[in-house]
């Protein structure tokens, strides 16, 4: 038999019960799991699926809650932590891994957020511990799904794998279509992991596309707006300013006239992204 390794899923057997943990076995070697660990009861003598993952001090230990991703295995996993070391994420299990900040940009700016998921592997360290690994292009470009003619002009819902000065290649996040955004494609560099919507503009002869982050022309509120729009979002979407506020008020908070400023308004209460509400302008 084998010898037991951290990030491997066994089948092994309880053992005996030690407090507020148990001795499993594979007849060999002795793993202990902790009460906390499991996730239905156990008995003597039963066959118990677990997960092995390796202490702060190397000791292996076990745990009933199998993660969605195992080494071998690609998928999703939500970014729950981020601190200079790099992003921590949720595989699933009652561990949560790292994706050590060497595999993540060189610019942290367009690091992942808590939130963004991350398109990776499970990997072990010669002392066990389980760490998160990316996906290489090379992988991408053995599962990636190819589109037909059918998705130009599609938006679809994807999310950045990789993050290039040139532009960013993005994976589908329902069916895993590979896609690469122009730098001239966006208004500003997604983070890594970020949920977008992208607008596919090509559909290439292998299956993979070429899309955009920006708006259709008829859908583009204009720089104005885009201002006012973007000042809302950054006081909590509510700002005591409208279309009764003084031109000098405007002026001075948005450097545009106040036609410009009641234009840039009644653009967006068109859209039906704000409302006005007794002298407050807010986001719907």
């Amino acid at each position: 038999m084998s010898e037991l390794q951290s990030g491997q899923v066994v089948e092994l057997t309880v053992l005996e019960e030690q407090g507020s943990k148990w001795i499993l076995t594979d007849g060999h070697s002795e793993i202990p799991l902790n009460s906390s660990d499991i996730q239905v009861p156990i008995t003597l003598g039963e066959r118990v699926k677990v997960f092995l993952y390796a202490d702060r001090r190397g000791n292996l230990q076990a745990t009933t809650a199998i993660p969605e991703i195992l080494q071998g295995d690609y998928g999703w996993a939500r970014v729950i932590k981020v601190t200079k070391e790099g992003a921590f994420v949720d595989i699933g299990s009652s561990r949560e891994v790292l994706v050590k900040e060497e595999d993540l940009p060189p610019l942290q700016s367009v690091w992942p957020e808590v939130g963004d998921h991350l398109f990776l592997t499970l990997r072990t360290d010669r002392n066990g511990d389980l760490f998160g690994r990316l996906a290489t292009e090379e992988k991408v470009i053995e599962m990636y799904e190819e589109a037909s003619d059918e998705m130009h002009n599609k938006n679809i819902k994807a999310r950045p794998y990789r993050l290039l000065p040139v532009g960013s290649f993005l994976l589908g996040i329902e069916e895993p279509f590979r896609i690469f955004v122009h730098n001239t494609e966006m208004q500003a560099e997604p983070r890594l992991g970020q949920d977008v919507d992208v607008r596919i503009i090509a559909v290439k002869d292998d299956g993979t596309l070429n899309g955009s982050l920006l708006p259709r022309k008829h859908e583009r509120l204009g720089e104005d707006a885009e201002a006012v729009f973007a000042y809302l979002q950054s006081v909590g979407g509510k700002m005591p300013f409208g279309d009764k506020s003084s031109p000098e008020e405007i002026t001075e908070m948005f450097h545009m006239s106040k036609g410009a400023f009641k234009r840039a308004l009644g653009t967006l209460m068109k859209a039906g992204k704000i409302k006005q509400v007794e002298g407050w302008t807010e986001i719907l």
